[in-house]
């Protein structure tokens, strides 16, 4: 059974940092590309930055790049989005997604396994 499970949401200060994890179980985690979305009330779900196989292939979308930094540890089985200064415009839940096709995407739909996201909250 695939499981995916986010941790290290919380209420930050404008300006400060989180750090998320996405441990995961009952895949080949090495295969897949790692994808971190958020959603905010009332909106729809958003591509945030993305994992490939190796450090070098992350992307993100332009309004994180230059504050969050997506990393992972195979041996681990972890995938990691380091935040920094983060603004009330990132307030959302947070979820990690797992992505086994070749084709490098921001499309939710595209991701096959979820987590149940984690909570971040920013204050102004």
């Amino acid at each position: 059974q695939v499981q995916l499970a986010e941790s290290g949401g919380g209420l930050v200060q404008a300006g400060g940092s989180l750090r998320l994890s996405c441990a995961t179980s009952g895949l080949d985690f090495r295969i897949y590309a790692v994808g971190w979305f958020r959603q905010a009330p009332g909106k729809e779900r958003e591509f945030v930055a993305r994992i490939g196989r190796t450090q070098d292939s992350a992307y993100y979308t332009d309004s994180v790049k230059g504050r969050f930094t997506i990393s992972r540890v195979n041996a681990k089985n972890t995938a990691y989005l380091q935040m920094n200064a983060l603004k009330p415009e990132d307030t959302a839940t947070y979820y990690c997604a797992t992505d086994g096709g070749p084709i490098r995407t921001t499309t939710p739909s595209d991701y096959e396994y979820w987590g149940q996201g984690t909570q971040v909250t920013v204050s102004s």
